[in-house]
């Protein structure tokens, strides 16, 4: 089943990687990542998503950075 909101959500997506087939459908990035102890693209900068590091860890360094 396609996700409803699924043309919303692209509109929002940063995600970069392109053979991703989660983008737009925020409820199973957000589970795919969780499980990996990452976050979504969407939490990051584009400079930082593109990177790939999506961890737990970048994040909060970024927060004590400033950064988000």
């Amino acid at each position: 089943m396609e996700c409803p909101n699924k043309k919303v959500n692209l509109e929002r997506c940063n995600c970069s990687y392109e053979p991703c087939a989660k983008k737009g459908m925020c409820c199973e990035c957000l589970h795919y990542h969780l499980k990996n102890r990452q976050l979504p693209a969407c939490c990051f900068p584009d400079d930082v998503e593109k990177t790939y590091d999506r961890s737990f860890e970048r994040f909060a360094k970024l927060v004590m950075e400033g950064k988000i």
